[in-house]
């Protein structure tokens, strides 16, 4: 980031990726970043906001569900109130499922829908509403995807669904947005050290309070921050994480029968299809 005072936005960022962000961007730019931290749960929000005020940031806490349109663009009109301008929106809010299409029985399909609507309505309504004051200031879109928005992976089709759904909307914008200076960069987290998985969905849409994952080779919420930051800064295209990640998306293209099979074997055994 060039600006003097930069605004930035952060979505889902009480706990996670987004809080570990938020507390890195603030230890990088200090007095020079003001950071809008929004996500449902404000207690959470304002532990993370101490956390950033004491490395120097000024931080401004959003109560939002993303889920809803205008409560988006609520955090929109609410950051230019108070700071008058946005120069890097981060699209990270989200909710993670793990379930096997055939345990999902046709009255419970609904929460494939509820999952759309935060991983990527959330990130279209609030893109929506904050791209005029990003031309404005020609600055920064992230978004944070997933490997799972590159290599479907099984046991994850509602969860692979919203984050390829997310890579195809960036992808697209990336090329509309090129002419006014406004840079888009989709990050693809592997499997990382959050509670994402752990409060995700299960078949019936409830929490699952744990993960279907292999954890072993997991990523520090750390390492993943800083990459992101490192991205957005540099205003890449794209951050994939791990070099298993890029691996796979070009095995993908000439050996798509491997790569399923690496994808089974990322799933502990007492989830895999049957």
């Amino acid at each position: 980031m060039t600006e003097t005072t930069s605004v930035t936005i952060i979505t889902g960022a009480s706990e996670g990726i987004g809080a570990e962000l938020a507390r890195q961007l603030a230890a990088r730019y200090g007095a020079g970043l003001r950071l809008v931290l929004a996500a449902r749960k404000l207690d959470a929000l304002e532990a993370v906001a101490i956390q950033c005020r004491a490395r120097g940031a000024e931080v401004l806490v959003v109560a939002t569900d993303v889920s809803d349109p205008g409560q988006c663009r609520a955090l929109v009109d609410t950051t230019m109130e108070h700071f008058g301008r946005i120069d890097t929106l981060v699209n990270n809010a989200g909710i993670s499922a793990q379930a096997l299409l055939q345990d999902v029985e046709a009255a419970d399909l609904h929460w494939y829908e509820d999952l759309m609507r935060v991983n990527l309505w959330g990130s279209v309504w609030c893109t929506h509403a904050a791209l005029p004051h990003l031309k404005a200031s020609r600055g920064r879109i992230v978004a944070i995807s997933s490997l799972a928005g590159l290599i479907g992976v099984p046991g994850r089709t509602a969860y692979s669904a919203s984050k390829f759904a997310m890579t195809g909307f960036f992808e697209a914008l990336r090329a509309e947005l090129k002419p006014t200076g406004v840079s888009v960069t989709t990050a693809y987290p592997g499997v990382v050290l959050t509670d994402i998985r752990a409060h995700g969905l299960n078949a019936q849409g409830k929490v699952a309070g744990s993960s279907g994952l292999k954890e072993d080779k997991a990523m520090t919420v750390a390492e993943c921050a800083y990459l992101i930051a490192t991205g957005m800064q540099k205003r890449q295209r794209e951050v994939v994480m791990t070099a298993q990640g890029k691996l796979g998306r070009f095995l993908k293209l000439v050996l798509p029968g491997l790569v399923e099979r690496m994808a089974l074997a990322a799933l502990k055994d007492e989830v895999k299809p049957r």
